[in-house]
């Protein structure tokens, strides 16, 4: 398996630099479902600091290993992780890394979950636990990485998950993650959960709240022997604090994300003697800022995340910028984007593709000026463009303006039978990027609308917040009425529509079947929460449940009116649930106990239980099972 893997995966000189381009078949045919059931092969590659080895989750027969690659045609280390979910990872320097990982724990009769640090050897394998044995629910937190080369790092972590302790509140340690040792750097401080490093690894700020967070204060100094202040308070979980985004070199300097005129997040100056916000530095006009992409030594930034219809990097950096360039040269018909750098900028893994293709990971060397390919995203797609995406827009009932993404079968526009898929989260968004559900549905006949209803993010703080009270309600009606503007502009046929989401967008399926069966033959839910009652009390003993229970009610304040659960009688319309029994952020009860009221109340409803499968998909087969089963559904409910 491991020479098998190394070779699928250094594939240098698969296509010549000047060869590189997308392959577009003149007559699209449908994909086996197994096409689309693939999980990336390769995904959040890191190039170590000397651009030699690389760190990334593989995918071997269908499911994804955490793997250390040298690039040179070594063979690649799998790391062992057991159960633990990988959450992140990051180079240290060039022999080490560090992992955070998690798992549910039963602790007092409740499940928790708990997460942990741990650091691997790219040398030769060896894991080092840098959680103490004592460590309490969170022992995660990286807050700085040395810049020197040397094996240290900053973390801060809980020793007890009892709130009347001291260790409770985490304390901040220097660690050497070759072997573990440590030393306090910063007490824990009560009420202090989040605490931020500058560039050379001083603590300069904390985010501190109320036991029940309904109140947050911002700690600051401007450096190690000074005593943290109050510079800021809010009693809101929306309210903006004046929290420093990047500390600069001059220590009275500082960076900041915040809300401009307009409402729409942008980068300013921030002054730490006055308080006093500066000049606008960077913006993405008509849509929130996506966050910074700071320099080595942690006190500078060489670009920006924007959250624009497609999603990319602006490089502040002129060389970075140049060097783009020279990489968008080499491409024909893909959309180019560096996602790793070696220390010096020598090697380059960059990402291309489009909406519309998978897409595949090449290096590019600058001392050759080549590019080679890395490895392919989908084997069964490659490179290949698939069906076309775009962002429209439509107005609501109430005139407000919705951003959604509109995929449609190649060759195809008129008259289609249409599915409406909304994200996730709610407060998350949807765009132009490669999506494999969308994807299949297109290739199976089906027009996929993506709206970005009210509350989604990206849109600015007064859309996001006209979310608020409306889960259900308005929000829902987006949906209904991205139905209405597509049939008026004749690409759907507004009979022959269903609803299909994941998460919030599976309870907007649930929700959908029980409130607006008159406009949908059918609705698919996967890990759609079903009941918000149950939803806002999964973490009533947790600190600040006390805020998260006030939000939810801001988001739904008839909780039990909102919730498809409590009313399976008011289901119309054919309804298929899934869910996957690992999935550790919707508990699979919130299906279970919706398809067996739906059963009892004599309603048309098919349940499948995945169980292995989690909340995110991680594995080929899962997938591969729920395409078949949502193909046979529609095929069946609403045929293309």
């Amino acid at each position: 398996m491991r020479r098998r893997l190394a070779g699928l995966v250094l594939a240098a000189g698969f296509m010549c630099a000047s060869a590189i381009g997308a392959e577009s078949p003149p007559k699209p045919q449908p994909l086996d479902v197994a096409a689309f059931a693939e999980v990336p092969a390769l995904e959040g590659p890191e190039l170590s600091p000397n651009g030699k080895m690389l760190a990334a989750k593989i995918a071997v027969q269908g499911t994804q290993y955490f793997t250390i690659l040298p690039l040179d045609g070594g063979k690649p280390r799998y790391v062992a992780l057991g159960d633990n979910d990988l959450n992140w990872w990051r180079w240290v320097n060039d022999d080490w890394l560090i992992l955070g990982v998690g798992q549910q724990v039963p602790v007092e009769g409740d499940d928790w979950y708990v997460r942990r640090a741990v650091s691997v050897s790219a040398v030769d394998g060896k894991l080092v636990r840098l959680a103490t044995r004592d460590a309490g629910q969170n022992a995660d937190d990286v807050l700085w990485v040395a810049n020197d080369g040397s094996p240290r790092i900053l973390m801060a972590s809980q020793t007890s998950i009892y709130t009347n302790d001291p260790g409770f509140w985490p304390g901040v340690d220097e660690i050497n993650v070759s072997n573990g040792r440590r030393k306090s750097v910063l007490a824990g401080r009560s009420g202090v959960f989040n605490w931020y490093a500058d560039g050379a690894g001083t603590i300069r700020m904390g985010i501190g709240r109320s036991d029940d967070g309904r109140s947050r204060r911002v700690l600051y100094r401007p450096d190690a022997h000074s005593s943290f202040r109050t510079i800021d308070k809010a009693g809101r979980g929306d309210d903006d604090l004046l929290v420093p985004s990047l500390f600069l070199k001059d220590p009275n300097k500082a960076v900041m994300i915040s809300d401009d005129d307009e409402g729409y997040s942008a980068l300013y100056e921030l002054d730490l003697q006055t308080l006093e916000r500066g000049k606008q530095l960077v913006s993405s006009k008509g849509y929130d800022l996506g966050g910074l992409i700071t320099d080595q030594d942690g006190f500078g930034y060489i670009g920006y995340y924007v959250n624009e219809d497609r999603p990319g990097i602006r490089w502040t950096d002129p060389a970075l910028e140049a060097l783009e360039k020279t990489v968008a040269s080499k491409i024909k018909g893909g959309s180019p984007r560096i996602v790793s750098l070696s220390r010096d900028r020598s090697v380059a893994i960059v990402h291309v593709g489009s909406a519309d293709a998978p897409g595949a990971y090449f290096i590019y060397r600058a001392a050759e000026d080549t590019m080679d390919l890395l490895q392919l995203n989908n084997s069964a797609i490659r490179m290949k463009h698939m069906h076309p995406v775009r962002t429209i827009r439509y107005k609501a009932r109430d005139g407000l303006e919705i951003a959604a993404v509109l995929t449609l079968p190649k060759g195809k526009s008129a008259n289609l039978p249409l599915i409406v898929m909304p994200h996730g989260g709610p407060r998350a968004r949807d765009s132009e990027e490669w999506d494999w559900w969308a994807q299949f549905l297109a290739d199976r006949g089906y027009a996929v609308i993506q709206p970005n209803y009210r509350g989604s993010t990206g849109y600015g703080t007064s859309f996001m917040r006209k979310g608020e009270g409306q889960w259900g309600l308005a929000m829902q009606d987006d949906l209904n009425d991205a139905v209405t503007a597509l049939a008026a502009q004749g690409i759907a046929d507004p009979k022959r529509v269903c609803m299909v989401g994941a998460s919030y967008g599976g309870y907007a399926a649930l929700r959908a079947a029980e409130r607006d069966g008159r406009l949908y033959r059918c609705a698919v839910s996967y890990a759609g929460v079903s009941d918000l009652t149950r939803w806002m009390r999964q973490d009533s003993n947790s600190l600040w449940s006390g805020a998260k229970r006030d939000w939810v009610r801001t988001q739904a304040p008839d909780l039990k009116g909102v919730s498809p659960v409590n009313d399976p009688e008011g289901f119309s319309i054919p309804v298929l649930i899934v869910h996957g029994k690992k999935d550790q952020t919707v508990p699979v009860v919130h299906s279970r106990v919706m398809a067996q009221k739906l059963k009892a109340a004599g309603k048309d409803a098919i349940y499948i239980e995945q169980p292995l499968a989690d909340h995110h998909f991680t594995r080929s087969e899962d997938r591969l099972e729920f395409l078949k089963a949502l193909e046979s559904f529609l095929a069946k409910h609403n045929p293309a």
